[in-house]
């Protein structure tokens, strides 16, 4: 059964439960944006994702997160009646336009510094800043008829920010394809570009995803977080430096307990007994 948050209630939606849904299983925890039919990534959704992902690092039974969703819809983006109805506070909306790309944000990176891996799974569309947070996650896996767009160039809001999670997660040039046209990719496509790392029938999506989750959740955890910092790191280095930081966290990361354990149960064909230390 999965256990309803209720970090900061939308108070248009009260009635429907919870934004977002917490299931806790095996080390794996699957986070559901629970708002249909748009799953809009109102003020409300962003602060409760982010809640979420606070717990999630603080708590040493969570090694994976799902970032999923309920309808036909992985995430409409930010809810623009939200941010159309603060044009009339008396600076035009400035102060609550500025909160909430900085929220978003925060949310995005805050997928990218958490120590414990993401993964998205879609089923439907994911426009604009849902787009975006599909981009964040570590991997992305979706069904064969999920889809996806960055088209704020055609209401005349170019998606800024959604632009820089999927220019570094696509191709280069076919990130200014989707950013220049606003036109809808389908799943066969995103894969081409870089968006998802596989495509599943529907039927599957939750089994597939549930076993890369499991899969990774039996690693060792400072592994994974020590992998993961680093992955990101490096990216933004040139390669002669990057190569020098890999090096030096290759040293770190064997003087830690758990790569003594794992290298020595390699060696003796055993599992391996993780301390995280």
């Amino acid at each position: 059964m999965a256990e309803v948050v209720s970090f900061r209630p939308d108070p248009s939606k009260a009635h429907d439960g919870a934004l977002v849904l917490r299931q806790l299983s095996d080390g794996v925890l699957r986070l559901t944006l629970n708002n249909p039919p748009a799953n809009v990534l109102s003020i409300a959704m962003l602060e409760t994702l982010m809640g979420e992902l606070h717990k999630a690092d603080e708590d040493e039974n969570v090694r994976v997160v799902i970032i999923a969703s309920t309808g036909s819809v992985f995430s409409a983006g930010h809810d623009l009646k939200e941010l159309t109805a603060h044009r009339a506070d008396a600076d035009g909306g400035v102060a609550f336009f500025e909160e909430t790309f900085a929220l978003a944000a925060d949310l995005m990176l805050e997928i990218t510094r958490l120590p414990k891996p993401v993964i998205a799974e879609i089923d439907g569309l994911a426009t604009a800043a849902g787009c975006q947070l599909v981009a964040s996650c570590d991997l992305a896996i979706c069904t064969d008829t999920a889809t996806f767009c960055t088209p704020g160039v055609n209401i005349g809001l170019f998606c800024s920010t959604p632009m820089v999670a999927v220019s570094r997660a696509a191709h280069r040039k076919q990130a200014m394809e989707m950013l220049l046209t606003g036109e809808t990719i389908d799943a066969s496509t995103a894969k081409d570009f870089g968006l998802v790392n596989r495509i599943v029938p529907k039927q599957y999506l939750m089994q597939v995803v549930n076993k890369y989750a499991s899969i990774i959740a039996s690693k060792s955890p400072l592994t994974l977080s020590i992998g993961k910092q680093a992955f990101y790191r490096q990216l933004e280095m040139p390669v002669e430096e990057a190569y020098g930081y890999a090096a030096q966290v290759m040293v770190e990361n064997m003087l830690t307990a758990d790569a003594e354990e794992g290298i020595g149960a390699f060696l003796e064909k055993r599992m391996p007994e993780w301390t995280g230390e």
